[in-house]
């Protein structure tokens, strides 16, 4: 995906929008040979120029989540190397929405790039509890917590699914339920295509 992949519709008006990117870099973005990687920041970049470009009194932040989360500058997205092997996707939604709730905006919204369900959490010792297997009942409803507050805060959570294994799409179904947000299904090799699920409209539609 490049720049000249997204379409802007220009309305005389437009409100000034908050995105945090939340950038999956655990391992399973380059398992078994196959490099998703490269498409998400392929994604994140595009979207980062549109904002630059079309949009300069938006906001864009960029946080990464693996075993934790951070926040790197927009400038070192191109440098970004996949990092440990888990996905804490409820600590990239907690830094999300601290950036967010600084940002004076009309919107605020996270777009969240991954290929993997929720493997892990930060617990309150600091401690980082990890299982890979399946969908973990207990990291999975400390994760759609996060994802209520989110809610709570009026932030919309919009994802780019890179795979779809019943384990993300079930749990991306119900982030894009309680948000009301949308979700993008795709592949690395199928990158301006998507399946895409909308929640307002209850329908899944292709696009390019």
């Amino acid at each position: 995906m490049t720049y000249s992949d997204l379409m802007v519709h220009q309305c005389e008006y437009q409100s000034s929008c908050a995105t945090v990117v939340l950038l999956d870099c655990s391992h399973s973005m380059i398992l078994y040979g196959e490099d998703r990687f490269t498409p998400a920041k392929r994604v994140a970049m595009a979207l980062s120029h549109l904002i630059r470009t079309q949009y300069p009194g938006d906001s864009l932040s960029l946080v990464l989540f693996h075993d934790s989360a951070e926040e790197v500058p927009l400038s070192e997205l191109a440098r970004v190397q996949v990092g440990p092997y888990y996905t804490n996707t409820r600590e990239g939604l907690r830094m999300a929405q601290r950036i967010l709730l600084r940002q004076k905006k009309d919107m605020r919204q996270i777009v969240m790039i991954t290929d993997g369900k929720p493997s892990a959490l930060t617990l309150e010792d600091g401690r980082i509890y990890k299982n890979a297997f399946g969908l973990d009942p207990f990291v999975v409803g400390q994760t759609l917590e996060e994802v209520n507050k989110c809610k709570r805060a009026g932030i919309m959570i919009n994802t780019f699914m890179l795979a779809s294994d019943y384990s993300l799409v079930h749990f991306v179904q119900k982030i894009t339920e309680m948000c009301r947000g949308k979700a993008y299904f795709t592949t690395p090799y199928t990158l301006g295509q998507y399946l895409l699920m909308d929640y307002m409209s209850r329908k899944t539609r292709q696009i390019h």
